[in-house]
């Protein structure tokens, strides 16, 4: 029939017009697709880091009222994403009189996030949070350029000072012990003030093993396999071979490069790397370099992540840090590198103002001080505590393959 013909014809013309918005709905869906992922991703991290950060403070405060810390992590995340869109057409109000057909376009999108959640507990993680910190872990800290003072404040608990008669006099890095406090203020700051100035090293002290066996002790294919390991001297004198080997020893935190030491002074320091424990970090400031006009020797003990959260949650109480003047042998520090504490908190009965995050606690809100002279100061401690944490935490058991699907 003709007016059936002119329906057809009519709106096989509108759907021509309409195919392009077709394409261009379908382009815009695949287009959000990765919009939605990149989205995800940064909230989804964004959350795992509000997370951890708050569990941190919260066991800060839990360690101040000595209460058990305990721990929680994300161990899965999958979201899954699901995008629908639709196109059709329509008589205008108008009829075929009008001669004009509506685009109708419709669309959806589903998100269903599933996380899994695990407490971070057992013997093997409960052994890393009570056991000191290497000396490693120091100083692969200090070579990110943190502060030598912010991390010994935060990872020492005491340091031995090593006297002209051999002994050594324990220092203790604790507010209520008024003069071990103020002794080991004044030693890390004469340590910041080095590295303020460029000339503080932290390097592995270079030992050498020396063995002395009899010439005839050794074969001609067992020389060459020595030889392969070791520095073979021979010695005519008593027809003796003395055999060196050189190994990496204890880190050491210096004012001169330890490259430049002569024999007996490596020696020296060799018999002296026996009485140091891994969780020991020594230093040897001489006269002569820059910083010298203090010259110190001795080492600092290290603490374990449970003894920072405890050491930081006294100070929330009675046990806060107070102001420390350098030694006057020390050379100039830089401005707002001595705070009186090595992390500021804020109490208060009502959310704190201004603060990147706080937590609640028995009606109390508590966060770090990020207003100040001393803002900077409090984000990298607090970031160190993150660092460190991260150094602590044994791996998360996994269900399953964390995942991000994009369905359409």
């Amino acid at each position: 029939m003709p007016g059936q013909n002119i329906i057809n014809w009519i709106f096989l013309r509108y759907l021509l017009r309409l195919l392009p918005c077709i394409l261009i709905l379908g382009v815009l869906a695949g287009c959000i697709s990765p919009m939605a992922l990149n989205r995800a991703v940064i909230a989804y991290d964004d959350a795992v880091t509000d997370a951890i950060s708050q569990q941190l403070l919260i066991n800060i405060v839990r360690a101040h009222h000595r209460q058990p810390v305990h721990f929680t992590g994300v161990s899965n995340i999958a979201a899954t994403f699901n995008f629908q869109a639709n196109a059709g057409a329509m008589p205008a109000l108008g009829g075929l009189a009008g001669a004009s057909i509506l685009p109708i376009f419709g669309g959806s999108v589903a998100e269903s996030p599933t996380i899994s959640i695990v407490p971070i507990e057992g013997e093997d993680f409960t052994k890393r949070l009570l056991t000191p910190f290497p000396q490693s872990k120091l100083t692969l800290l200090l070579r990110q350029r943190f502060d030598v003072d912010l991390l010994l404040r935060m990872m020492a608990q005491e340091v031995r000072l090593r006297n002209a008669a051999e002994q050594h006099s324990s220092y203790r890095n604790s507010p209520p012990d008024k003069a071990g406090y103020e002794m080991f203020r004044r030693v890390v700051l004469h340590l910041s003030a080095i590295q303020d100035n460029n000339q503080l090293y932290a390097e592995p002290l270079s030992l050498i093993h020396t063995w002395t066996i009899p010439a005839s002790a050794i074969a001609a294919e067992g020389f060459q396999a020595l030889q392969k390991e070791f520095v073979v001297l021979y010695n005519a004198n008593d027809n003796t071979y003395t055999l060196r080997k050189h190994t990496p020893g204890p880190i050491l935190i210096t004012n001169y490069d330890p490259n430049t030491l002569s024999e007996a002074e490596r020696d020296e320091l060799n018999d002296r790397a026996g009485e140091w424990d891994v969780s020991d970090i020594a230093f040897d400031i001489r006269p002569g370099q820059y910083g010298g006009e203090w010259p110190m020797n001795g080492v600092f003990r290290l603490r374990s992540f449970h003894s920072i959260l405890g050491f930081l949650g006294k100070a929330l109480g009675h046990e806060t840090g107070y102001h420390v003047e350098k030694d006057p042998r020390t050379p100039p520090i830089l401005d707002n590198e001595n705070p009186d504490r090595t992390m500021e908190f804020v109490v208060s009965n009502t959310a704190p103002a201004e603060t990147d995050f706080s937590i609640r606690w028995n009606g109390r809100y508590y966060a770090v001080n990020t207003k100040g002279p001393y803002a900077r100061w409090n984000r990298d401690a607090f970031q160190l505590l993150f660092l460190l944490f991260q150094m602590t935490v044994t791996d998360i058991p996994r269900v399953g393959v964390p995942s991000i699907t994009i369905a359409k």
